[in-house]
């Protein structure tokens, strides 16, 4: 069993950076590791992914070129660092792994965290 556990979420301002931090409690060599976010009102979406072996990433165009995915092998954690926030970025962030087919449906993945609040003001 796969435990996910997300901390790092808060309140911000237009402009700022966070960084979310997914810890997992059991890496297997060929797992994928996502970020998804839910906004009020809205549909739980993709937001950015990698694998965990070769490094791949991928990001929804919402966030490209403002949020990056990456590893801490030394801590077993998936990280997103999000810069430049905005408040169309508040949202519930959870990290979720191993997909059983498109990277980008919610209903493949058999992980899911709890999840972690963040919240841009303008």
């Amino acid at each position: 069993q796969v435990q996910l556990t997300e901390s790092g979420g808060g309140l911000v301002q237009t402009g700022d950076s966070l960084r979310l931090e997914c810890e997992v409690s059991k890496v297997r060599f060929k797992d994928y590791m996502a970020w998804f976010r839910q906004r009020p009102g809205k549909a739980r979406e993709f937001v950015a992914g990698m694998s965990w072996e070769g490094g791949r990433t991928h990001y929804s165009d919402s966030v490209k070129g403002r949020f990056t995915i990456l590893k801490d092998n030394a801590k077993t954690t998936v990280n997103l660092q999000m810069n430049n926030l905005k408040p169309e970025d508040t949202a519930v962030y959870y990290c979720a792994a191993n997909p059983s087919d498109s990277i980008y449906r919610t209903s493949g993945y058999e992980y899911w965290g709890q999840g972690t609040q963040v919240a841009v003001s303008s």
